[in-house]
């Protein structure tokens, strides 16, 4: 995503060097920084940060990218963020969207005996690319953590490949917390505590048509992806009814046959996608006290709703009506403490 290397122009530019002709030297068209549909060479920004390290003398310069981030530099992604109900459903929304931001890293959620760790795929043969580029995405995210919880968040752990730098303070003073460096993963490991609990900036009617812009932008990004594909057709066709795997292979152009053939190579299954994509949604609805459960039941699809409750109960392990109180109870002891003033 163009926007996204806005992080990078504003850290060339924390030390002194010009950014023109080192974008220029790369093909990389400044003025499409703006843009958010633009694409750019994921190649091309590896160089910059290449030529960029060879300048700059600290190893740990990819640091400072926390403070060149503004959530419009994400796109939809970075508003849908801000939106969020708490820090770990933003967390899955960055797993299931972050290519929009880039094909070359994945993040994924896994449970860890510490917290849930957020694990970086970046599979750069180039080390110090994958040192700089790593850098720059964790101090990212652990900021946006502390934009929506506060400036006192931090996680628990972070675990980088690389081998101990010469000066590892930087790293501990800015995460502040332990750095393992020569661990077998890049993973940064959130308070659980932290992550669930309910977020002042929440907004579920933004988070939620964020939501279907970005399934949308990424079913067209990669059009092989037929599970984000599907995900885009089962936000648009739940209200309207029982979705059936024929009708969406259909909006895809191919056979029945063929797109279960194609889910299972991805991995999944029909009733899987259709199954998750309905838990996604009905968290989120469910957190909106607004929305009342008889039209949550029909927005996914359900006929009835003793048959959304008991896929709730199997999604969340209690009553929609249970959730939602459990909920909104906590939510109004943060909005309590909240509303006291500072001391």
């Amino acid at each position: 995503m163009a926007t996204s290397v806005q992080v990078v122009e504003k850290l060339i530019g924390r030390f002194g060097i010009d950014p023109g002709p080192i974008f220029a030297r790369h093909g990389i068209d400044r003025g499409q920084l703006s843009d958010p549909s633009a694409r750019l060479s994921q190649d091309a920004i590896d160089d910059v940060v290449r030529d960029v390290a060879a300048l700059v003398p600290d190893p740990a310069f990819g640091l400072l990218a926390a403070e060149c981030w503004h959530p419009g530099s994400l796109g939809a992604l970075g508003h849908a963020w801000l939106a969020s109900s708490t820090l770990h459903r933003g967390l899955e929304r960055l797993q299931r969207y972050w290519q929009l931001l880039g094909q070359r890293t994945a993040i994924t959620l896994r449970e860890d005996p510490d917290g849930l760790a957020v694990v970086l795929r970046n599979p750069r043969s180039d080390p110090l690319i994958a040192a700089v580029t790593t850098d720059m995405d964790f101090s990212v995210l652990v900021d946006m953590c502390r934009m929506n919880a506060g400036s006192d968040f931090n996680p628990i752990q972070v675990r980088l490949i690389r081998p101990a730098p010469h000066d590892t303070a930087p790293y501990e003073s800015f995460y502040g917390c332990p750095v393992i460096f020569g661990a077998p993963e890049r993973a940064v490991i959130m308070p659980r505590g932290a992550i669930d609990t309910p977020l002042a900036t929440a907004n579920r009617q933004i988070a939620g048509l964020l939501d279907r812009v970005m399934a949308e932008d990424l079913a067209r990004l990669d059009r092989s992806d037929v599970v984000a594909r599907c995900r885009a057709q089962l936000h648009r066709r739940l209200a309207s009814g029982e979705v059936t795997a024929t009708q969406v292979a259909s909006d895809l152009a191919m056979s029945r046959r063929t797109l279960h053939r194609k889910l299972a190579d991805a991995g999944t299954t029909w009733q899987q996608l259709v199954d998750a994509t309905r838990r996604d949604m009905a968290l989120r609805m469910i957190e909106d006290p607004r929305r009342a459960i008889g039209e949550i039941t029909f927005e996914l699809g359900f006929s009835q709703q003793s048959a959304f409750a008991r896929a709730f109960r199997r999604w969340a392990g209690t009553s929609p009506t249970q959730y939602r109180d459990a909920l909104l109870a906590t939510r109004g002891g943060v909005t309590a403490r909240a509303a006291q003033p500072e001391r």
